[in-house]
Order: structure tokens, then sequence, then C-alpha cells
């Protein structure tokens, strides 16, 4: 996967190396112990100066305009764009490198949602409190959960990300609500012969994000609120279960077990499938590839739940301040600029980066060019944040080891999610 989620391409040939991003989201490398390395929360808090940001490559050219405009605004304060590659993996490498090295240079960073429990337990962002605090009024709760570990503010969010419904709006009039719903309108896709469900069920982080949202979406919860893993619940098991019972019903078509975000994409375009879970970027390939069978009948709602909208797993990214660096004064103005709803309406329309701020969801120059954007909203009021801990990638591969097998019916959901239960356990401490 590579750098962050776009809610439409900026150009058709740029969209599928960044639409892919904080969808499947976070990279290798790995939560290790916590608490130590840390720097010093206390330093240089009135600190001003020139700094540096630390993204993922601006394919967009989305950030070099707002650099330009910042520098114009602030001479002695200068802010130089520091571009990583477009690998997730790479860049939380590269991220950890410069913490472990106490540099002072990556002033403030971007960060995956998934990586912010890391981060911040190992000391290396910046608690956004008391003289360092944000105005985080008017942000999507969800964002802030995201940028937030033991409850505390450690990063800005900058931008969002949340799971659609797409289906057939000429065999569907109206789209389901619960999950129940939808499996019963696949007795309209076996009538004319094509898959009813699908979303990315591939062995891979993809698998994470949908066997999350399957799980929260009837109340259970792959960690507690004390960031142990709860997976032996009757309502986590009814989310696997529900995935499981799905795929040998074959309402789950045999071949979406392979899926990634782009071949259920295309199969939903070539017609193949009445109902796809997949993220924003897909609207705009969808309604406009020649190729696109559903370019006029493309509907789009909220995730199915158990009495309502189900919850999404979260994406997007958050702009991290580093405790090492010297000028941290400078480095919260630069914070409160990416959120600023000027910031975030140029994000949305250059960069087609989902807003974090609520009442752009509901802006009628938006909506008139992101007609999705209230459907999204929805989505994201309503999303989970992938398991937040700091050994994330211990999580996630005990996640995809298990809801795998038990998906295909190779491991009995009580079963699978008790050695997901131990795995996470034991990887965990």
């Amino acid at each position: 996967m590579k750098t962050r989620n776009y809610l439409l391409p900026v150009a058709a040939a740029g969209v599928l190396a960044l639409s892919l991003s904080a969808c499947a989201g976070g990279g290798g490398g790995g939560g290790g112990t916590t608490g130590g390395g840390g720097g010093d929360a206390a330093a240089n808090l009135d600190g001003r100066g020139p700094i540096t940001y630390v993204q993922g490559k601006d394919n967009s050219n989305v950030v070099r305009p707002l650099i330009e405009k910042w520098n114009a605004a602030h001479p002695n304060e200068k802010v130089t764009f520091k571009e990583q590659t477009d690998q997730a993996d790479q860049q939380h490498d590269d991220l950890v490198q410069n913490f472990q090295a106490k540099n002072a240079n990556y002033d403030v960073v971007s960060v995956d949602v998934v990586w912010t429990a890391e981060f911040a337990a190992k000391g290396w962002l910046q608690p956004l409190k008391d003289k360092m605090a944000l105005d985080t009024a008017g942000m999507l709760k969800p964002t802030l959960d995201a940028a937030s570990y033991k409850g505390t503010l450690y990063a800005a969010p900058e931008s969002s990300d949340g799971g659609i419904l797409y289906y057939r709006k000429d065999l569907v009039p109206t789209p389901p609500k619960t999950w129940d719903e939808m499996m019963g309108m696949c007795s309209i896709a076996k009538a004319k012969n094509m898959g009813c469900y699908a979303g990315q069920f591939s062995k891979y982080e993809g698998l994470t994000v949908n066997a999350s949202e399957a799980i929260n979406s009837f109340g259970g919860s792959v960690l507690d609120k004390d960031g142990k893993p709860s997976l032996n619940t009757e309502e986590a098991k009814t989310g696997l279960a529900n995935l499981a019972k799905a795929y040998a019903d074959g309402n789950i078509p045999k071949e979406a077990i392979t899926y990634k975000e782009e071949e259920s994409r295309q199969a939903f375009q070539d017609g193949k499938l009445l109902f796809l879970r997949n993220w924003p970027y897909v609207y705009n390939l969808a309604t406009t590839e020649g190729s696109s069978k559903v370019k006029n009948v493309l509907g789009m709602t909220a995730l199915p739940g158990k009495d309502g909208p189900g919850a999404s797993s979260l994406g997007g990214h958050s702009a991290g301040m580093s405790v090492y660096s010297k000028n941290k004064a400078t480095a919260l103005d630069f914070l409160k600029f990416l959120t600023t709803e000027e910031t975030q309406k140029f994000f949305a329309t250059q960069g087609s980066l989902a807003p974090v701020l609520t009442k752009l969801y509901d802006d009628k120059e938006l909506v008139a060019k992101l007609p999705y954007l209230p459907v999204l909203k929805t989505s994201i009021e309503n999303a989970v944040p992938r398991p937040v801990t700091p050994f994330y990638p211990a999580v996630t591969k005990a996640i995809q080891d298990n809801a795998y097998p038990a998906i295909k019916g190779e491991k009995a959901v009580d079963a699978a999610l008790s050695d997901m239960q131990k795995s996470i356990e034991t990887q965990s401490k």
C-alpha cells in the first residue's frame, strides 16, 4: 500500500499509486517496547524559527503551495518540505530512524493513523496539551480519537477517510441499512447471475480493515479501552461469523477471498457484484472509466451494521510534532495552519483529501464537487480506528492470520478468535 487515501484523483495516472493507502494503511517496522527513547516534552516550548515538515510523496502538489503560502507570511519561520517515498512502510521506518537518532530537523511529521500509538508510547511525539494545546472544536471525533493515545492528543488531524458501501441502484432502489437487510437482497444478485457482496479479504492489511469493521459493527472490539485484546465475546463472534457465513453461502463469491482494493473495484465495475465495500476513490473511477458498466447506476451509502450504519475502519493522516524540535512554538502554529478551514478546503478541492472539520461535509460548494461527502461524513462519524496500540504490527498480523482461515471455513470462528486473542497477548508483551 502507498501513501494517503484520496477522494478523487488529481490525475488518472496518479490515483492508484496514491489512493490505496490510509485505507489499508500502516507499514512495516513495528511497535517495540514502550516509553523508551523519548525527548523532553517540556523543552523548547517557546522556540521559534525555521522548521521542517516531513511527509510522503506529494504527487498531487498539495503540500508545496501550502508551504509557499506559509513562508510568504512567515519569512523568519520558514518551513522546509522533506519529501519521503510513496511507500508507507518506508515512510514509517524513516520516521523511526530519525526519532531514534533524536533528529531535531524532523520538526513536524505526517503520521498514519495506525502509527500514533507507537510513536506516542515511545515518547517521540509532543503531547498537544496545556501550553501546546490545539483547538479541536469542530473536528470529527473519530479523527481526534485516532490522533490520541491514552486520552492525550499527540497529533493534529490532517485528513480522514472512511469505508463506503457501493451498490447498483438500478437493481436496489433502496439501499440496505443493516447487514441482515443486505444479505436478504442477495437473492437479487443470484437472479442476475452475479456476486452479491465483496470487500477486501486477501491476507493483507485490507483484511484487518474488513475484519475489524465486521467485529466493531456488531458491538465487538479487537482491543478494549485499556488496549487489551477483547475477542472472546459474542459480539466479536457474531461479526466475524457474518463474513464466514456469507462466504460459505456464496453471498461473498469464492474469488473474493483474493480481493484487494483494485480487484474488488474492477469486479464491481465489470458488473459482477451487487454490493461493494471500498474507499471513496472508487467513485471517480467507476463513474468515468469507459469500461465501467456501473457509471450510470452507481449508488453509495454508509456501511451496514447491526441496527443501522456500521463501524467503518478509519483512514487518514495526522501531523505530529517531534519532542526533539527546537522550535515548538512555530511547529504548533504550523499544526494550526494545517487544520484551518481554508487549508482543509484546499486539501479537499486540490488534493481530494477528506476534511477533518465537520462543517465542510455540509458545505454546498464542496458537495457540488464531491457529491458523496454527506455519505462519507456518516461513515467517518461512525468510524472506529484500527486497534490503537504501540504493538500494531503484531496485532494486525494476528488478525490476518486468523480471520483469513475463519472466513474460508478452514478454522472455526470460535477457535480463530481465541487464537487471535492469544497471539495478541503473547506478541504485545
